[in-house]
């Protein structure tokens, strides 16, 4: 199993309900995504591509 090192999101207050994300050591073509309640539970992976967009569009849904 590669080495994750996870990064909070910079928007995460004190609390459970925080989104963390990573790329592993062996291939950083899959950005993967968790949650800090479950760090090791469900695990998203996508793209970078796929990633870029989901933040796009997360962006543009504050509009």
């Amino acid at each position: 199993m590669p080495s994750i090192t996870w990064q909070k999101s910079s928007y995460c207050a004190q609390g459970e309900a925080c989104l963390h994300v990573a790329t592993t050591t062996v291939a950083k073509t899959t950005i993967r995504l968790t949650e800090s309640g479950d760090p090791s539970g469900a695990i998203l992976g996508a793209s970078p591509g796929a990633f870029g967009s989901l933040l796009l569009m997360l962006k543009k849904g504050r509009d």
